[in-house]
């Protein structure tokens, strides 16, 4: 069950997947930008938990507002370690990843009165521990730590988050299975519902596995409702989908970049925007039940497909 997110008697995610389709947000760090605040640090989007937490919840709203159904907290990059390097103690830390999801929880009030009716959800993000490291390591894995390691970061954090009540927890931009293995033993017994999600890279995650065998341990684990990929080129989300729809018999979630390309040399992006309607609809089709865009994907893309996907 959801924990007072909904207007009306209160609706688990789980149940709403079988009805479908589910709107995702955009991409949080893409609105503040947009916004004029400068992303520019190691701690990403999560500075502003402590420094301006309105912002946050002010983006939160703009992809309510554009028709999200479910928007993902600021905590990608919010680890104790993270917070640690900037001189923030356990306890304040552990405040500051507890906070995105009040934060979140701010912004669906705030939708609330200004009339949306709708069904919201909030999604706690725990982002891989490459974030941590914010060198471009969450889209390669192999950190050389083992499982048991990972687990061991991993799980403070979401007993934070999870105690935060959000309605799920994102296990989001996962490079590697190794990682995933970790994730889906840090999730057992936390009370919160999960889904799980890797970056790919054609048909296989970043560190180089197959998506057929990196989706498979997800499949016995009762706490995960959804399997798929984020952070990723749009041309790699429907076999992706179909793989893990077909692999583990769950729902799948969908939200990929919007297709343009970082460009290091230049610091820049290039090539044209391919995130569609009409691709949201084939993923839908395909299995695809929790929709929506990552990276370069702002308000009005996620308008778009709302508008599309609620018509079908």
């Amino acid at each position: 069950m959801t924990h007072g997110t909904n207007g009306a008697p209160p609706t688990g995610l789980a149940q709403a997947l079988a009805a479908g389709p589910v709107v995702l947000d955009g991409g949080l760090s893409n609105q503040l930008e947009s916004a004029g605040h400068d992303l520019g640090d190691d701690l990403w989007s999560a500075r502003l938990l402590a420094e301006r937490p309105e912002a946050i919840t002010q983006a939160h709203l703009a992809y309510v507002e554009a028709g999200a159904d479910v928007v993902i907290t600021a905590s990608y990059q919010a680890t104790f370690e993270g917070l640690a390097r900037r001189g923030f103690g356990r306890d304040r830390a552990a405040a500051l990843i507890a906070s995105s999801v009040a934060l979140a929880r701010e912004a669906v009030a705030r939708a609330r009165a200004k009339g949306v009716s709708r069904p919201l959800w909030v999604a706690a993000s725990a982002g891989p521990y490459g974030a941590l490291l914010a060198d471009g390591s969450e889209y390669r894995g192999r950190y050389g730590l083992t499982v048991d390691e990972l687990e061991r970061f991993h799980r403070p954090r979401l007993e934070v988050l999870a105690a935060a009540r959000p309605d799920v927890l994102a296990l989001e931009t996962v490079p590697d299975a190794d990682e995933a293995s970790a994730l889906l033993r840090a999730v057992r017994g936390l009370g919160v519902p999960a889904w799980l999600s890797y970056t790919v890279d054609g048909s296989r995650t970043r560190a180089g596995q197959p998506l057929e065998e990196a989706f498979g341990p997800a499949a016995g684990v009762e706490e995960v409702i959804a399997v798929g990929v984020n952070c990723c080129a749009p041309d790699d989300v429907e076999a992706a989908v179909e793989t893990a729809a077909r692999v583990t018999g769950k729902p799948v979630v969908a939200y990929p970049n919007s297709g343009e390309v970082w460009d290091a040399r230049s610091r820049s992006w290039t090539g044209r925007r391919t995130l569609t309607p009409d691709r949201a609809e084939r993923w839908h089709a395909a299995g695809a039940r929790l929709i929506g865009g990552c990276c370069r994907v702002g308000p009005a893309t996620i308008a778009q497909l709302a508008r599309t996907l609620r018509a079908g």
